[in-house]
């Protein structure tokens, strides 16, 4: 398994998984423009470590390999709560059983290509699904931001009622002033 350049969280790695080295050279000529880490994977016992070490924004899975093959692997993908959201590209043959598309669909995947593959095809792709990823981490992080907010807001409103019920005459101008931040903090959970 190698992996070439990690980064900074936002970065979307792609894994790449297929036993045959030319196959893994073609789909780094092809993605190698998108300026994503590609992280290879010769079997899917490889692809397995990688996706329980690492996150990724789309597996590139060969149908055919020895031993664990492309649709057993993405059944274990699908079958973990860790991975089970990682969209899978199907590859294959081009000489491959009508009903591989069927069962690869069955199994989880989201896309499906023959071998050889259109370039440009390929990369649209694969565009689509770091893009996705990309919009998910930005609501994930918005999120967390406001979910902070909110924690904000809860304790400062329990902080008001302790302090009403400890004080029969409570100090006006300090509960005036809880109540301003915490209305600046509502504001800012209402902006766009």
């Amino acid at each position: 398994m190698t992996i070439t350049d990690s980064g900074s969280p936002d970065r979307a790695s792609i894994l790449l998984v297929d036993d045959m080295e030319d196959n893994l050279i073609a789909l780094e000529a092809v993605l190698g423009s998108l300026n994503e880490p590609l992280v290879r994977a010769r079997s899917g016992e490889e692809a397995m470590k990688a996706l329980l070490r690492h996150r990724f924004a789309v597996v590139l899975l060969d149908i055919r390999m020895p031993g664990m093959d492309g649709f057993e692997t993405a059944s274990n993908i699908k079958r973990l709560d860790q991975t089970k959201d990682v969209p899978i590209i199907f590859l294959t043959g081009t000489d491959a059983d009508a009903g591989y598309a069927f069962r690869g669909y069955a199994t989880g995947a989201a896309d499906y290509l023959t071998k050889p593959f259109d370039p440009w095809v390929l990369r649209a792709k694969v565009t689509v699904f770091l893009d996705l990823h990309r919009k998910n981490q930005q609501l994930q992080r918005l999120l967390a931001r406001e979910q902070a907010q909110l924690d904000t807001l809860a304790t400062r409103m329990a902080s008001i009622e302790h302090q009403l019920a400890e004080h029969p005459e409570p100090d006006v101008r300090a509960l005036r002033t809880r109540v301003s931040q915490m209305e600046e903090t509502l504001r800012t959970l209402r902006r766009p």
